[in-house]
């Protein structure tokens, strides 16, 4: 038998869920559908957003966005590209 001094039923109850919906945003963390990048290349990247490869180049150079490349291949992730675009106040 276990004996609970000086808390309250719903002090406890309240200390109960608290946990519990650490413990389920935890596992909602580890177990979201995971979609696999879709890449695309700088050509598609230049075109798609009307701008040239030395702006590519520039923007890759400040972190704007991330180029990832193979040999000499460079792609960028659809994601990453849509996320980087911010609105602009008028």
């Amino acid at each position: 038998m276990v004996q609970l001094i000086q808390i309250t039923e719903e002090k406890l109850t309240e200390t109960i869920l608290e946990g519990v919906k650490k413990e389920l945003e935890q596992f909602k963390k580890q177990f979201q559908p995971k979609q696999p990048a879709e890449w695309i290349s700088r050509n598609e990247v230049a075109k798609m957003l009307g701008v040239s490869f030395t702006t590519l180049y520039s923007w890759n150079k400040k972190k704007i966005l991330i180029a990832y490349s193979i040999g000499n291949l460079v792609y960028y992730k659809r994601d990453e590209v849509n996320n980087a675009l911010t609105p602009k106040a008028c």
